[in-house]
């Protein structure tokens, strides 16, 4: 059981990679790519907005900010990865 928990925590620290990436181009996407794309939007955009109503994006220049959201969620998974085995 803990073998798959590993794994499936693997997937999704890998696939908010991916989904991070490729949300500007989520209207380009195709085929497989956008089944799988809107599967994990079903599962990231939920999480990703309540957590941007608690950490707000942090504004690292002028006109550029980083979304902590993102961040914390990554943090959260490998929390869960370390505390798994």
């Amino acid at each position: 059981m803990k073998l798959i928990l590993y794994l499936g925590i693997n997937l999704l620290i890998i696939a908010l990679f991916l989904y991070i990436r490729l949300i500007a181009y989520k209207d380009r996407l195709s085929g497989g790519y956008l089944k799988t794309f809107i599967f994990f939007d079903k599962i990231f955009n939920p999480a990703l907005h309540l957590l941007r109503k608690i950490f707000k994006p942090l504004q690292v220049g002028s006109g550029i900010a980083v979304d902590m959201a993102q961040i914390v969620l990554l943090i959260l998974f490998l929390l869960i990865l370390k505390y798994t085995l």
